[in-house]
């Protein structure tokens, strides 16, 4: 039988616990990604500083005086844990293969709370999503599903099947295939609804102009501004049968969301759909995921629970 990690096997325990050994080392770590060529302050661009003995890693400028912690400005802003709790999190999330949830999470690192375990999730869910990240290109299948919800104010005559948003999650996902039709990376979005609007700003957004998209015969989907377009008519045939990776990607995504969270709240959704996201591109390169995860943090501004909450981060 094959080997199941053929490209880039996870980093085990015992490797982390010796690289990652105490707040020191979690400190230099984050540094070197953080000022690569050294020091660098935040405030008025000196590139002198010198270490100053705290708890955690921090720098004073040799021109303004300014001091600056490793983690200020960063996903882990004014955050209490300590940094080996971050990192051992990092870890945990990027070498299992199915992720987990808070409650799990919360029992493996020893947390008293629940809520202190959620917001540490939903701070590196955050950092799942590259500002930078390139467009998918070549050619791209598009196509969208939609996922149960229920509330207590759905109607007890709610429609079934069709398009109705009653009680319904839709998800839009885009999968880049390679010339010989492999998948190779893909992009997801909860949407309200199927318009020709939503979907085309879907498409904007997840594809590069000039790529060759293929959907089904949705109308929603016809022309779309920068691509050339091939609707596929499911016309006595399986929709699977007709867009067979993005439809594998979904059943993917439901099989994932029921067994690890046994179902997926509405308000959240989207931070689950980029932690599918980035599991499924990085499925062949689990090793790097850490650095990947951690790497994309440092560059990004901090984020309060109200803000997750409230749906501001």
């Amino acid at each position: 039988m094959p080997a199941r990690w053929k490209n880039d096997k996870p980093m085990s325990r015992p490797a982390f616990d010796a690289r990652f050994s105490d707040e020191e080392a979690c400190s230099h770590y984050l540094s070197e990604h953080r000022w690569p060529e050294g020091f660098v302050c935040p405030s008025c661009g000196t590139c002198k500083g010198w270490p100053l003995k705290r708890n955690r890693a921090t720098w004073e400028c040799a021109g303004c005086a300014r001091q600056t912690s490793v983690t200020a400005g960063t996903v882990m802003h004014s955050s209490h844990l300590p940094l080996r709790i971050w990192f051992l999190a990092a870890h945990i999330i990027t070498s299992h293969s199915n992720g987990m949830s808070a409650l799990q999470l919360q029992a493996q690192l020893g947390l008293g709370s629940y809520k202190t375990a959620w917001l540490l999730l939903q701070k590196l869910r955050r950092s799942m999503v590259n500002p930078d990240r390139n467009p998918l290109k070549d050619l791209v299948e598009i196509d969208e599903t939609e996922m149960p919800f229920r509330s207590r104010h759905d109607p007890k005559d709610r429609p079934k099947g069709g398009r109705s948003p009653v009680g319904k999650m839709f998800v839009v996902c885009a999968v880049e295939l390679s010339s010989d039709g492999h998948p190779r990376r893909i992009r997801m979005k909860h949407i309200p609804n199927g318009a020709s609007k939503t979907l085309h700003g879907f498409i904007d957004q997840a594809v590069e102009p000039g790529a060759h998209i293929i959907t089904d015969g949705w109308l929603g989907y016809e022309n779309p501004p920068a691509n050339t377009h091939e609707a596929k008519v499911v016309s006595g045939k399986k929709a699977h049968d007709i867009l067979h990776w993005v439809h594998r990607v979904f059943s993917n995504l439901k099989t994932w969301a029921k067994g690890v969270f046994h179902g997926l709240r509405k308000c959240h959704l989207q931070r689950y759909l980029d932690e599918f996201v980035f599991r499924w591109n990085r499925r062949r390169h689990m090793r790097s995921a850490f650095d990947t995860l951690l790497g994309i943090g440092v560059g990004l501004g901090p984020a309060t629970y109200r803000d997750f909450v409230e749906q501001r981060a």
